[in-house]
């Protein structure tokens, strides 16, 4: 959003420097991207008239000017202009000047041997145009000695803010100034609109042709007629304002709505009431219906699209852009004056579908002032009349202009308790007013207001959005900061809830495993969003910034596997991430999780497990997984013993090279293994990929213990015994379940239990496997004598025999 200096004090009543009013905007959360003031820039050049100018004596193509500056004597200047002679009148810039177009400062100089002592300008070297080949050639009548950028009337210092989505108040000069006013800079000039002269009721006729259910897409539209106007070139002061923010003036009528459109964030349009063939209608588009708009192109619309219609077609893009064949020209003679208001909502879609980006566009869909809908076109009519003359007809308004009336009970404490700024109620309800809310007191209760909500400031909702308004006012440099006490390292731990306490040491453990965090999006597109078990329409964005983030994210592994991808394009394949954030299963509060999650792709292989000098290189596989896995269960603090490994995962994940953990039937915590190759095709990933997730919220709570003593750290005395046992079990049973009873079967000896063969073909029976598990037996309190260790043995053996169905193999 751009606007002048002069422009703001239209609206403005104020003494205030440039400087001030920079600050200031920066203080009430309007944020200055950009300010440029060339009268400051240029204020050392000078309107100068060349008196003499001879061939340089030394170059064809130079010449030796006297210049007469104002001063008391002549300059003599080198110049290379083609156009420099005599008697021509330029801008001079002396030595020590800063010339902005070349980036330099100009000295004096030796140019072939004859001395300069200045310099003539061309408008690139002041960034005034892209002109290069001669220097500014001025009017006769210039004042010699004069500052060129007062002459020129460049003292106009130009502001750009950062205007947030919320505020569309101040997408107009007015707004901005009224927030300025409110934070003590000036006055507000809050004028009056007089309605104009009325001569004749409106012939035009206006149809909302809508389905009740589709109202809202249009809930007013205003209509006048303007006879007998000529439509020239706008007054210079507009011209030099447009063209200040960057808008090239066409003519009056079309650079009036220009102007009002960024004087008071009311968009309009005017037609050419004689190319507008019978009544208008306001509707939604034909499907296969096409505008030529007036940016020239020709766009295809379909019925999403709400579109200013004739008896011949459509004439505009309603809310967006206009349309070339009702345009107004140096022809047009009656004019039809349209003030709308538009459905946000649909103005977005329909401006991101066509690729179209207008000013009207960019306020209609942050949601202008309703209440500013039929003033604003009484502002527009007489504009046109003082400028291009003509006769006004009545206004023709179809559908019902809006009244919001939204009204907050507002105690004046909250600001305090939001904000530790203590304020007089007196100044808090100044603030409010200036910034044009009103206020009416409870009965009998003097520490709280009924404010009602301005209807140009859409974005107040709540309490506090009004302590928000208070304090940006007020200013966040009145709050006073106050130290928070410093606490130990365990009150510091103890602060900390489970989700935290658990995300903290996910992060720090998958760290230390090799992994490498990462920040994807929260939002995932529709397709990738059923891939891995999401899609509910109710996960579905409203407006989303982009069409491939479409829905809330159902898992991580999408964006992890995404940016594995990226990396790999970029010649990084061998990546390791990690994520620790929040997915949604559904839109109930419960459906809300956090969840880790991690992939390793390529040749990133778990630690450990990696590259070697002594074997040749592999790619990732699910134990690189199951390892991630397992190390984030330890830092978690939960055994891996308590944990159930199952056979097989979700659909992303490959059927014979995943598992799924769980803590029992109905509660499963997550799964790992190799990304489904399928899966990867569909998202444009190459593999493999191997990926783990985890569901933090579903890891039950540890139980609390009676003592906060540490446990000691035990070095056994006695030397461990291994003992290996093969069992032969049906096909289907699980590695895991033979783990789980092994390590039941005499809980006060085995301290680890691990698999390191399973057979099946010639000597087993069909149907059936071996598997081979190696047992530690740990004492603690003696060495173990045989007969101890085989009755440890036979107690294993009998476990795992009544658990699994196994038998031992011989």
């Amino acid at each position: 959003m751009k606007f002048t200096l002069s422009w703001l004090k239209d609206h403005l009543e104020t003494d205030a420097t440039l400087d001030e009013i920079i600050a200031a905007l920066t203080k009430t959360g309007l944020e200055v991207e950009h300010a440029e003031d060339k009268a400051a820039a240029l204020k050392d050049f000078v309107i100068a008239r060349v008196i003499e100018a001879k061939p340089h004596p030394n170059a064809d193509r130079l010449r030796v000017c006297l210049v007469d500056t104002g001063g008391s004597t002549p300059v003599q200047v080198v110049c290379g202009a083609p156009n420099a002679r005599a008697g021509m009148t330029s801008v001079f810039s002396p030595p020590g000047t800063y010339i902005p177009g070349k980036k330099i400062t100009l000295g004096k100089g030796v140019i072939r041997g004859v001395e300069s002592h200045g310099m003539l300008c061309s408008g690139a070297e002041l960034e005034l145009s892209q002109d290069h080949d001669g220097i500014l050639d001025l009017p006769e009548a210039a004042p010699v000695g004069a500052a060129y950028a007062a002459w020129a009337q460049l003292d106009d210092p130009v502001v750009e803010i950062n205007l947030l989505p919320n505020r569309p108040d101040a997408a107009g000069i007015h707004g901005i100034a009224r927030d300025l006013a409110a934070a003590g800079l000036g006055k507000l000039k809050n004028r009056a609109i007089k309605p104009v002269e009325i001569s004749f009721p409106c012939p035009a006729g206006i149809r909302l042709d809508f389905a009740p259910q589709d109202a809202h897409l249009a809930p007013a539209f205003a209509l006048r007629l303007v006879t007998g106007v000529r439509n020239g070139q706008s007054p210079a002061w507009m011209q030099r304002r447009l063209k200040a923010i960057g808008l090239r003036p066409i003519n009056a009528l079309v650079d009036i709505t220009n102007y009002l459109t960024f004087d008071r964030a009311r968009p309009l349009h005017v037609f050419d009431a004689q190319k507008i063939k019978g009544n208008i209608t306001v509707r939604r588009s034909a499907p296969g219906e096409e505008l030529i708009a007036l940016d020239g192109k020709t766009y295809r619309l379909d019925a999403d699209n709400v579109v200013i219609a004739d008896e011949a077609g459509v004439e505009s893009l309603a809310g967006i852009m206009g349309g070339q064949a009702s345009g107004c020209d140096e022809t047009t003679t009656d004019v039809l004056i349209e003030s709308a208001l538009w459905d946000p909502v649909n103005i977005a879609r329909s401006g991101r579908r066509l690729g179209i980006n207008s000013d009207a566009r960019y306020r209609f869909e942050r949601g202008v002032d309703p209440a500013f809908c039929l003033p604003g076109l009484e502002l527009a009519t007489r504009l046109v009349i003082e400028l291009c003359g003509g006769s006004a007809s009545q206004i023709t308004l179809a559908g019902r202009i809006p009244q919001p009336d939204k009204r907050i009970v507002f105690p004046w404490s909250e600001v305090k308790r939001l904000t530790g700024l203590e304020l007089d109620s007196s100044e808090m309800a100044g603030i409010l007013e200036s910034l044009g809310f009103e206020l009416a007191n409870l009965a009998g209760n003097a520490g709280e207001v009924v404010v009602k909500v301005p209807s140009f400031r859409p974005d107040i909702e709540g309490k506090a959005d009004l302590v928000e308004e208070i304090l940006r006012i007020a200013g966040l440099d009145r709050v006073q900061p106050v130290p928070l006490p410093r606490a130990s390292a365990q009150v510091a731990a103890a602060v900390l809830t489970l989700p935290q306490k658990r995300a903290k040491s996910a992060k720090r453990a998958l760290a230390a495993n090799g992994l490498v965090e990462a920040v994807t999006w929260s939002f995932v597109s529709r397709q990738r969003a059923e891939m891995f078990g999401g899609g509910a329409t109710s996960l579905a964005l409203a407006n989303p910034i982009a069409p491939e983030l479409s829905d809330m994210r159902p898992s991580l592994l999408p964006g992890l596997i995404a940016a594995g991808q990226r990396n790999a394009d970029r010649g990084h394949g061998d990546v390791a991430l990690f994520e620790v954030g929040q997915i949604f299963l559904g839109d109930g509060e419960a459906d809300q999780k956090i969840a880790v999650s991690g992939i390793r792709r390529g040749l990133a292989k778990e630690t450990g497990r990696g590259k070697n000098w002594s074997m040749a290189a592999a790619n990732v596989d699910p134990f690189d997984a199951k390892a991630d896995v397992l190390a984030l269960l330890s830092g978690l603090g939960v055994a891996a013993a308590a944990v159930q490994i199952v056979a097989g995962g979700p659909a992303w994940f490959h059927p014979g090279r995943s598992a799924t953990l769980q803590f029992g039937p109905k509660n499963v915590i997550g799964a790992f293994g190799e990304i489904h190759p399928g899966t990867l095709e569909a998202m444009g990933a190459e593999g493999p990929v191997a990926g783990f997730e985890l569901l933090l919220d579903d890891i039950p709570a540890p139980k609390l213990r009676l003592t906060r003593t540490k446990p000691k750290l035990e070095l056994p005395e006695f030397m461990p015994v291994q003992r290996d046992f093969a069992f032969l079990v049906d096909r289907p049973v699980n590695a895991a379940d033979i783990v789980k009873a092994a390590m039941a079967g005499e809980r006060a000896l085995v301290t680890e239990v691990g698999v390191f063969d399973v057979y099946e073909g010639e000597t087993i029976p069909e149907g059936k496997k071996s598997v081979a598990i190696s047992v530690t037996l740990q004492p603690r309190e003696k060495t173990l004598t045989e007969a101890e260790i085989d009755a440890a043995a036979g107690k294993i053996v009998a476990e795992v025999v009544k658990k699994t169905g196994a038998c031992l193999r011989g």
